[in-house]
């Protein structure tokens, strides 16, 4: 009752004059009265520039008045929408420039038609001013390695803004982030001399390690004459299998002794 009370005397007249055209031309009218709604859309309709019901028609068949009612199909379907590379001065004053992508979907017909001119243009602006505001408070470091962290809290900014506009946002990209030459280069020079530094430290570790065992098998070998010419069979072994050449190996003096005592004695 309060909601037909808002249109009036003179809208009740149009309205029944309405029905009256419909009724006349019938069956001829009824063509132009009724409108196919998809199922993945949603019809807000307007009787004299008020919304009828205050909530949207769909999907299937809807029935339009002629001269009194309009109408405004609003789609339900997520949308994609890309957001253009933002230049961006991180809290460490490193400039960089971030593009991103964002997932939302119209929930509420009725407020997307009534409460925002343009839904979609008003969600991109919006996207794009979030984006540059909660990535200035972040440093590169956390730019780089945070992305899941710092989408979902322009995700989080995006949905509390746009939840009277009717639109839920589902989820936001961070697609691509640039920065400038001269600090890739320098960022280069970094990891490369950390890598540097960790092969160095890596190859002493091996160095001193390879001494201590050299020195506990030298321990060994003191403790027998014969484990000296042994190991160097075994080393004449290993490089003749190596490598095809004339090798000279030295020999004790006192071994040539002892083989000619053996043989004076025979």
């Amino acid at each position: 009752a309060d909601r037909q009370e808002g249109i009036g005397v003179c809208g009740w007249i149009l309205v029944s004059l309405s029905f009256l055209l419909v009724l006349i031309t019938f069956p001829i009218s009824i063509w132009a009265c009724i409108k196919v709604v998809r199922e993945y859309e949603r019809a807000v309709v307007f009787r004299l520039g008020r919304i009828l019901s205050k909530k949207a028609k769909g999907p299937g068949m809807i029935l339009v008045l002629p001269c009194t009612d309009t109408f405004i199909k609003v789609d339900l379907r997520t949308v994609a929408c890309k957001i253009s590379p933002q230049e961006i001065l991180t809290r460490d004053a490193v400039t960089a420039q971030v593009d991103g992508v964002v997932h939302y979907r119209i929930h509420s017909a009725v407020s997307a038609v009534a409460n925002v001119a343009d839904v979609h243009s008003a969600t991109l602006l919006l996207a794009q001013t979030a984006l540059r505001n909660v990535l200035g408070t972040q440093s590169l470091a956390q730019l780089l390695a945070g992305r899941e962290e710092i989408a979902h809290s322009i995700q989080a900014t995006l949905d509390s803004a746009t939840e009277q506009w009717g639109v839920k946002v589902a989820r936001v990209e961070i697609k691509d982030i640039r920065i400038p030459m001269a600090m890739q280069r320098a960022m280069a020079a970094e990891a490369e001399a950390a890598q540097e530094k960790k092969a160095k430290v890596v190859a002493a570790e091996g160095e001193m390690n390879a001494s201590k065992a050299l020195q506990r098998a030298s321990m060994v070998l003191s403790e027998s004459p014969a484990g000296l010419p042994l190991r160097y069979l075994q080393t004449l072994t290993a490089v003749a299998a190596q490598n095809n050449s004339t090798i000279v190996f030295p020999l004790p003096m006192n071994m040539f002794g002892s083989l000619g005592q053996k043989r004076t004695g025979g």
